[in-house]
């Protein structure tokens, strides 16, 4: 007689709300109703990332709770989100972007002095231990970890949305030169693809990554703006909402 595989609650309470890539159907409705009232109250077509991440976090009945490290921003159940935002003319089309991905700074974390007379491959895996040790950090409270990003179009009528786990990378998977910029760019060995990019002034991290081609797309209507003097006189308002005083008063 055949054995039924028994229940594991460990291995059921890591899985995440919703399998990567595959958000929930009422998913991109919120999230066009969120870009729609954006438009509508700015009356300009800008969006930070802070703001993507709490859209984000109210599309799939999350917490947005900003962090220092900046990966961890969007949390529900075992699950966290760091999110993105990248401008693109055409996002059904755009094929990669570069993220920007914080400051690590050997200079900062091992006491180092950088300058394009050191071995680019010994600066380079400096700089992606620091990336590790934060995600390594962020995975200790977290069983799953991802990145959302959201390529948007100049006037965000048109978004296209994709997420990807937030990994710890090889150094020995990588090799690194100096461009003519004098910035480090790292090099994936087996793809010979562009993956990484470090700035020694400033020390900016920028990680490369494709859009797959299964990604979200969402399309909005651009809304006419909310008339200020409207919403006013909806919200009931008159001079004695104000208080106004001296300060040393």
């Amino acid at each position: 007689m055949a054995k039924n595989k028994p229940k594991l609650r460990t291995v059921e309470k890591s899985l995440p709300p919703f399998p990567l890539n595959e958000f929930p159907k009422n998913f991109p409705f919120i999230l066009g109703k969120e870009l729609v009232y954006l438009l509508a109250s700015k009356g300009k077509a800008i969006l930070e990332g802070s703001e993507f991440e709490a859209i984000f976090a109210t599309c799939i009945g999350a917490e947005w709770k900003p962090s220092n490290v900046g990966l961890d921003d969007i949390i529900l159940g075992n699950t966290a989100w760091g999110a993105k935002t990248v401008k693109a003319t055409k996002p059904a089309t755009q094929k990669k972007v570069r993220l920007i991905s914080g400051r690590n700074s050997p200079v900062y974390s091992f006491g180092e002095t950088i300058d394009t007379q050191h071995d680019p491959n010994v600066v380079g895996q400096s700089v992606l231990e620091i990336w590790n040790e934060r995600v390594s950090a962020v995975r200790e409270k977290f069983q799953n970890l991802r990145t959302v990003v959201l390529v948007k179009s100049n006037d965000l009528t048109e978004v296209v949305v994709f997420e990807f786990d937030t990994i710890r990378y090889d150094p020995e998977l990588f090799a690194w030169e100096w461009n003519k910029n004098d910035n480090l760019v790292g090099i994936e060995k087996s793809t010979t693809e562009h993956r990484f990019t470090w700035q020694p002034h400033g020390s900016q991290f920028t990680i490369i990554e494709e859009i797959p081609e299964d990604s979200l797309l969402v399309k909005i209507k651009e809304p006419e703006t909310l008339n200020k003097e409207d919403v006013l006189t909806a919200l009931g308002f008159d001079k004695s909402w104000i208080s106004v005083t001296k300060r040393n008063g």
